[in-house]
């Protein structure tokens, strides 16, 4: 459980900091613009701390596990919609959000897979 969960605030973060340090050129690629790039790299960049958390817990605690693989679940859904709805993406922004999504999608079924196999 602990690697997923490392492995998992590490990728959050590596893409948090990449939305906040290319914002600008990010947003013009993916059409979402600068500002969304800039929140959406804050707000990862603190929910990649929040999963490194329990990550660095021996046995990190159920509650902790459970509440990552709701947003983890909602960040995958939101991202659909937004695909779905978002005018002026361009086509790296339709292929990129569905892929993202699909990557933390691994995530819910990885962490989902370790808590059923702690028994916990």
């Amino acid at each position: 459980m602990r690697g997923v969960l490392a492995l998992d605030a590490l990728v959050t973060d590596g893409n948090g900091l990449a939305y906040l340090a290319f914002a600008g050129p990010l947003g013009d690629l993916l059409g979402v613009g600068r500002a969304t790039l800039t929140g959406l790299g804050l707000l990862l960049a603190g929910y990649a701390i929040a999963v490194g958390v329990p990550a660095a817990r021996r046995q990190p605690p159920r509650p902790a596990v459970l509440a990552v693989i709701g947003l983890n679940l909602g960040w995958v859904v939101l991202s659909l919609v937004a695909v779905a709805v978002w005018p002026g993406l361009t086509t790296a922004g339709l292929v990129w959000i569905p892929a993202q999504a699909a990557a933390v999608g691994l995530f819910v079924v990885l962490q989902s897979t370790a808590l059923r196999r702690t028994g916990r």
